[in-house]
């Protein structure tokens, strides 16, 4: 790219300017009554100093002639270069007079202070959002474009971030270059260790200054200190009550559980919270604002994500004292407890029954609303439990009343043919989160996660030998009791498992479901086929 640096006058002095010398340094200086600039011909951006355009010409050139010993980076500019050497001598002059957090660079620290301050001059043009720094308002951005233009080279997913894309990469790499130095423990990004370590630390470097209380977190300070303000962020989409606290929010909340003002546009479904209603609308948009830092993928709900990130870390370190089960949550250790203790802390308003799970007092809830969200596809008669629609399709086992379009085969219930259809489609809806290996139904997602995990729970009383699924040991316990409860309608044969059943009708078929790719030579086993692969490796 050729372009000229060209100055409003500044070069050739007018009328204007007076010019004077300093014959002890020899520095000419111009006294002028009108203001001169130095104009890029590309952007038309304008500089006081010709040296200023010179730097900012390398933006359209993309020279960048200052290079590092150490690494090889290029830059444009010296600062840039100087800057980025801190990376390698692992200098951090900056630091921070609040929380004493240090940084290699005077605009990293700037950035950070506004974490204290809580300044976000940054917003989104598109829904009003506010950020600290201008690198998280990018980053939100795309989640209104959906723009993804970082992808791994290994298997190709994309991702909206580069910092997301280098946390996904360590999958592949199985890298962890952040190790604990109490306990070992490896981590792959630093973020995880430093949440790690509060767990041996018992940190709270976040005070409060009106009244000296300590905090783990920058969040729980900021709750904090509402009760001193008196601010009540928190607001009820009913009436407008102002709470401090969102879990205040929750417990008035259930003083309208009766009342449902928010309803959906597209289903009519009614709910309780306006919160509710946006929630449930994501059913509708297939909306998913939620993303793993590790992989990259993304979810509708924030417990989905929660749960799932517990897929990378397999971390569990809270322990059950009386059965010695392990959970990665304590919240969930809480509430295994009651197995045992045989609390029940949640009853019901309507009658005061008492129930150990909200997915109880929940279902018990329908007997008095008599709502029944569950419903037979076959003939439209509600149910206010899952179960006992269960009970209830039992009826319609003869029935076949949903047929596929391509095969003719016929189901009994509409989720039967919806997932059989998969099998035309070759659609594979459930993915690996380790591998990103992809499948047709959810149980061989499973099946395969163990390949991963090695966990195999289920062991046979007999021989010890162990299982990863239930339906495998069962299958293997036949060894030993020698039953054969599966039969063949054609001559009375008996098997033990459905596997050799099906094996076993093919030959009153005469059906060769396996086909040489060599010679398309067509076989009834998968033994047979692999045994006639010999001819040709020998030819």
């Amino acid at each position: 790219m050729e372009a000229s640096i060209e100055s409003s006058g500044i070069d050739s002095i007018n009328d204007a300017c007076v010019k004077s010398s300093d014959a002890a340094t020899h520095v000419q200086t111009l006294t002028c009554t009108e203001k001169k600039y130095f104009t890029c011909e590309v952007c038309d951006k304008k500089f006081a100093y010709k040296h200023y355009l010179k730097i900012h010409f390398r933006t359209h050139t993309k020279e960048k002639p200052y290079s590092c010993d150490v690494c090889n980076g290029r830059f444009s500019e010296k600062s840039h270069l100087n800057t980025h050497y801190s990376i390698h001598t692992n200098e951090k002059p900056y630091s921070c007079d609040v929380c004493f957090k240090s940084f290699s660079r005077k605009d990293n620290l700037n950035d950070h202070y506004r974490t204290h301050s809580n300044q976000k001059p940054f917003s989104c043009e598109t829904c009003g959002k506010v950020f600290s720094q201008k690198t998280g308002l990018n980053a939100h951005f795309l989640t209104h474009t959906r723009e993804k233009p970082f992808s791994c080279d290994i298997c190709g997913k994309d991702f909206s971030q580069k910092s997301i894309l280098k946390v996904h990469l360590q999958i592949h790499t199985k890298e962890k270059p952040f190790s604990c130095d109490t306990c070992g423990k490896e981590f792959p990004s630093e973020r995880n260790l430093k949440k790690h370590l509060g767990t041996h630390t018992n940190e709270k470097p976040f005070s409060c200054d009106t009244c000296g209380k300590k905090f783990a977190y920058m969040s729980w300070l900021k709750m904090h200190i509402f009760s001193h303000t008196n601010e009540k962020p928190f607001s009820c989409d009913i009436c407008n009550k102002g709470f401090s606290f969102k879990q205040s929010l929750n417990v008035h909340l259930s003083s309208h559980a009766n009342d449902k003002p928010f309803s959906c546009d597209m289903c009519g479904k009614a709910f309780s919270q306006k919160g509710y209603l946006k929630t449930h609308f994501r059913t509708h948009t297939n909306e998913k604002p939620f993303s793993c830092d590790t992989c990259g993928k993304d979810f509708s709900y924030k417990n989905v994500l929660k749960a799932h990130i517990l897929s990378h870390t397999s971390e569990k370190r809270f322990s059950c004292d009386i059965c010695g089960k392990d959970f990665s949550q304590k919240s969930i250790l809480k509430v295994h407890l009651r197995i045992h203790t045989k609390e029940k802390p949640l009853s019901c308003d309507t009658c005061g029954k008492k129930f150990a799970y909200m997915s109880w007092l929940k279902m018990h809830i329908f007997s008095h609303t008599n709502e029944k969200p569950f419903s037979c596809d076959i003939c439209n008669k509600g149910f206010s439990f899952k179960w006992v629609l269960n009970v209830h399709l039992s009826s319609h086992a003869n029935d076949k009343p949903f047929s596929c379009d391509m095969c003719g085969k016929a189901f009994s219930q509409k989720g039967y043919l919806k997932t059989h259809f998969r099998t035309h489609t070759n659609e594979k809806p459930f993915s690996c989160d380790t591998c990103g290996k992809d499948f047709s139904y959810k149980n061989m997602l499973k099946a395969h996660i163990l390949s991963h995990t090695n966990e195999k729970p289920f062991s046979c009383d007999i021989c010890n030998k162990e299982f990863s699924y239930k339906s495998n040991l069962n299958r293997h316990l036949r060894s030993h009791t020698n039953e054969k409860p599966f039969s063949c309608d054609i001559c009375g044969k008996r098997f033990s498992d459905t596997g050799n059943l099906k094996s076993h009708f093919r030959t009153h078929t005469n059906e060769k479901p396996f086909s040489c790719d060599v010679c398309n030579k067509d076989f009834s086993y998968k033994v047979s086929l692999k045994k006639h692969y010999q001819t040709h490796s020998k030819g």
